[in-house]
């Protein structure tokens, strides 16, 4: 299923936000809970939104910076509008105690409230230059916590190989968020850029992935304030969608 992050409409409201991605035929709405816009914390609005406009909100996306207590309003958020996957950030590295928290307490509040909450691969960025900024920032600790979002941009700001950790996190995957990177900019609509993006997408759909697939770019690309060309924009993602994931073939088919 497609849906798109709300951050990538900064500058618009929820509802107008909501209605775009209606109107360009999206499956869903991606909510990136953002701490400075009250919207996108309240459930009731967030519910009359989902009725008013028929979509759902296919995943709930948190903050670079969070807590427990954030992670726990983002679960009852979901459960009140019925969300089933939440998305969230690798901890600081001298957080100690919030990394030993997501470690030991997110597998019992999967278990009970039947919510995936997926760890997403960290952002390149470093103290000087050498210790990374986030802990739970490998391939390794991304298995060991068993469910799974990949950022493709951040793959390929520290020079990864997509298809290899897709490969080794495949299993485990059960959101993508989907940008390329073009001239060095991050964040670039998934058909402009360096990234390997049709080949992931048509890979993604040979093998039956169950999940979402959830645009996530900078608000530039999608010229925001003419209605007209953002509308265009959204089209055009979803011809690519369409092309390399919706019109393929999984492998079992293939082989009919």
């Amino acid at each position: 299923m497609l849906s798109i992050c709300t951050d990538s409409f900064k500058g618009y409201g929820l509802n107008r936000i909501f209605s775009f991605i209606k109107n360009a035929g999206y499956d869903g709405v991606d909510l990136t809970l953002d701490p400075k816009i009250f919207d996108t914390q309240d459930a009731e609005y967030i519910k009359s939104l989902i009725d008013q406009y028929q979509i759902p909100v296919l995943a709930i996306s948190t903050p670079i910076t969070s807590s427990p207590k954030k992670i726990q309003n983002a679960v009852e958020l979901a459960k009140t509008i019925n969300t089933k996957i939440i998305v969230i950030q690798p901890p600081k590295i001298f957080d100690f105690q919030y990394a030993s928290w997501l470690k030991n307490e997110i597998p019992k509040i999967r278990q009970k409230e039947n919510i995936s909450i997926a760890l997403e691969n960290a952002p390149s960025e470093t103290f000087l230059g050498i210790i990374p900024e986030h802990s739970m920032n490998n391939v390794v600790d991304l298995k060991k916590f068993k469910h799974v979002c990949i950022d493709t941009t951040r793959i390929a700001s520290k020079k990864e190989d997509l298809m290899r950790i897709y490969k080794t996190l495949q299993p485990f995957l059960v959101h993508v968020h989907l940008s390329n990177v073009k001239n060095g900019e991050p964040y670039s609509l998934p058909m402009d850029g360096i990234l390997p993006i049709e080949s992931f997408l048509t890979k993604l759909k040979q093998e039956d992935f169950p999940g979402s697939i959830s645009i996530k770019v900078n608000p530039k690309y999608l010229n925001l304030g003419n209605e007209d060309e953002l509308m265009k924009t959204l089209n055009k993602i979803k011809e690519f969608y369409t092309t390399y994931f919706l019109d393929v073939k999984p492998i079992t088919e293939n082989a009919e």
